[in-house]
């Protein structure tokens, strides 16, 4: 690891712009937490799957076209479950059909697929979904996100798997040839876990195999790492997947994403943790890390992501929180004048004061104005799904 550089933040803009429009997708049930998109209905508009930890459900939504965005979208419920900690579209029968897989701690800890009826126009018909249980996953784990991929080269899509406390793991479930066979689904595990964050599946080492991006916040093992993924011969052998550190085993983080913030070709991590986003930056020899301590009047960070905010060609960080209590933003982004490396960096409002704690921060033009939005949801306030427009206009 290379020496660590301080940037600081300038809060002299903190308050100087005020917060975007929230335009709400869903604020119907309690403790919507986490989002994951993808277009199920091939219209080129991404849907959103979401579990709602308290309410007891989970839930699917179709984007009603972008001249209808800032309505609240048309939704199904498609199963109840309890403890629903993460929920995300997957044709795991091939029927051509979006199934929605949900992955639930407390005292479920089982994990549970969605089966969507075949039929599109009978997406939004909640009698027609079937949730059932994986049998591997059963009172198993407090588990804590699912990332669809196929990894053996055989069958339907696999499920590559997290969880967290006593027994957590990184694990994938292997899909039978008969996917609707729950009994035939079996877990391999790969590593221990204390608190798993994120998986992302993204060609580390560039040898044309998806590896598996983690973000493991707590216990002995946590930082930020990859597992290289083998060959689909070995991919069945646990001591295949080798695990490749790049950095955080003294913070504890929270979600990951990736992105180029400095525009100089090289892959860019950005995480977070309570009072810091940390920019990993890739060299031939490691990854080097640079802090950004957060601004005052924000929560504890959640969330980080890179995007162009105000479309002026550089690349700017949007960040969430949680423990946004009383006036503390649960939301804002970050620019540089200078340089990446500048000493201080500006702080922008978009939350304000509503909502204490917030979830996954994800970047989409939801209205079709040229300039990114930002997706999340809120589960203390019940502020529920929705959307912050971006004021910007290109």
């Amino acid at each position: 690891m290379k020496k660590v550089v301080l940037i600081l933040i300038s809060s002299s803009l903190a308050h100087a712009e005020g917060p975007w429009a929230r335009h709400t997708i869903d604020d119907s049930s309690k403790g919507a937490d986490g989002i994951r998109l993808a277009d199920i209905n091939g219209d080129g508009l991404p849907d959103i799957a979401t579990g709602w930890e308290e309410g007891g459900i989970v839930r699917a939504y179709l984007h009603p076209g972008k001249a209808k965005a800032k309505q609240k979208w048309p939704a199904v419920t498609v199963g109840k479950v309890r403890s629903a900690e993460d929920a995300v579209f997957a044709d795991l029968d091939g029927d051509g059909a979006a199934d929605v897989v949900s992955s639930c701690e407390g005292g479920t800890k089982s994990m549970f697929i969605h089966w969507a009826p075949k039929e599109l126009s009978s997406f939004l018909d909640a009698s027609k979904w079937i949730t059932e249980a994986i049998p591997a996953t059963a009172r198993k784990q407090a588990w804590m996100y699912a990332l669809p991929i196929e990894i053996d080269g055989r069958n339907g899509l696999d499920l590559i798997v997290g969880s967290k406390g006593n027994n957590g793991s990184i694990g994938w479930l292997q899909s039978p040839k008969n996917a609707r066979d729950l009994s035939n689904w079996k877990y391999h595990k790969l590593q221990d876990a204390g608190w798993i964050m994120s998986l992302i599946a993204i060609d580390m080492n560039k040898d044309g195999r998806d590896d598996i991006l983690v973000s493991d916040r707590k216990g002995q093992r946590r930082g930020i790492y990859w597992l290289e993924r083998p060959e689909a011969s070995a991919v069945e052998d646990n001591q295949k997947w080798r695990r490749r550190n790049i950095g955080g085993q003294d913070r504890e983080i929270k979600f990951i994403s990736h992105g180029d913030l400095d525009q100089d070709g090289v892959l860019d991590i950005i995480a977070i943790d309570k009072k810091s986003v940390i920019w990993f930056r890739a060299h031939k020899t490691g990854w080097s890390e640079h802090v950004i301590p957060l601004p005052k009047g924000v929560g504890g960070g959640k969330s980080a992501v890179i995007l162009d905010v105000n479309l002026d060609g550089r690349n700017d960080i949007v960040f969430s929180c949680e423990e946004a209590n009383g006036p503390l933003s649960g939301m804002r982004w970050l620019s540089w004048r200078d340089s990446p490396f500048d000493k201080e960096w500006q702080s922008h409002e978009i939350a304000g004061e509503p909502g204490v704690k917030y979830d996954q921060v994800i970047p989409y033009d939801v209205d079709g104005d040229s300039d990114l939005d930002i997706l999340c949801c809120e589960e203390r306030d019940q502020l529920g799904v929705f959307w912050y427009e971006n004021p910007s206009k290109k």
